[in-house]
């Protein structure tokens, strides 16, 4: 995809980037004054290349970066080397881990799923049977289910993001796995939608057509950087963050949020058709 380097060229990349714009240095100069390629700067600034801390270090020289501000960037370099633990595990996808890095830098994520419980809200046994029932083979599905698992530590950290979830009524009557299943992972959204940071909509049946019935997405916000919108495919997932692209995304989840129930609402409703699945 065209668009998806300068997606994965997030965070240190794109400070330094705008630290040579805000004091309108020319690119060329500043690779020039350096000794480098031009070319190296620019893979450093959109993420393609990896950054060296004593790279970052006479980058914040030119550009007059000192103190706590010095300190923070020279410590995200020295992050930036270090492999995630979603590197450590086989079978995703490149969008799949671009997607988790994106998650754990965003201040606020908007979800909305017409037919499952979103991925940062699936309890184990609902994600290995929805690895299953795609046909997924079970080593394949195992690392699956264990990042997916993992990216759920974004909302236990000391300042995690915001969640938005919104899902289709459709999602909590489905009986993925048997309906014992259902009743636990149900009985995991209300207990989710409890957290301060996390809020739950649900969009009743009785609403019939409306604008999400033609696929999930996911919209992330940053605190420096622009909003992206992940959609997710079969084969593959696409990243868009142009801004009229953005824009449309937010207005479908401001629509969705219209004829959804109220946060209160919507946990009744999970409740009650938790215990529907355990009487049944």
């Amino acid at each position: 995809m065209a668009n998806q380097p300068t997606v994965v060229g997030r965070g240190l990349g794109g400070e330094l980037r705008e630290l040579r714009q805000a004091r309108k240095l020319a690119l060329r100069r500043v690779a020039i004054r350096l000794g480098w390629q031009p070319s190296k700067l620019s893979r450093m600034e959109t993420g393609i290349q990896g950054i060296h801390v004593e790279d970052v270090a006479s980058l914040l020289v030119i550009y007059g970066v000192t103190g706590n501000e010095r300190k923070r960037l020279l410590g995200m370099a020295e992050r930036s080397a270090e492999s995630g633990w979603w590197e450590l595990i086989g079978g995703l996808s490149d969008e799949s881990r671009t997607l988790i890095r994106l998650e754990a830098e965003a201040t606020t994520i908007v979800n909305w799923e017409p037919l499952l419980v979103p991925g940062l809200l699936q309890i184990p046994d609902y994600a290995k049977t929805v690895m299953r029932g795609c046909g997924i083979p079970e080593d394949e599905a195992q690392a699956r289910v264990a990042a997916r698992l993992g990216r759920q530590a974004v909302l236990s950290r000391a300042e995690p993001p915001r969640l938005h979830a919104l899902l289709d009524e459709a999602v909590l009557r489905r009986v993925v796995g048997d309906r014992q299943v259902m009743a636990r992972q149900l009985r995991h959204l209300v207990a989710a939608a409890e957290r301060p940071q996390v809020t739950l909509r649900v969009v009743p049946l009785a609403v019939g057509a409306h604008t999400g019935l033609d696929g999930s997405f996911a919209l992330l916000d940053f605190p420096r950087n622009r909003s992206v919108v992940y959609l997710d495919h079969k084969l593959s997932g696409l990243f868009l963050e142009e801004g009229p692209q953005v824009a449309y995304f937010r207005g479908e989840a401001d629509r969705l949020a219209g004829v959804a129930l109220s946060p209160a609402e919507s946990a009744r409703l999970v409740a009650q058709v938790a215990t529907e699945h355990e009487r049944e």
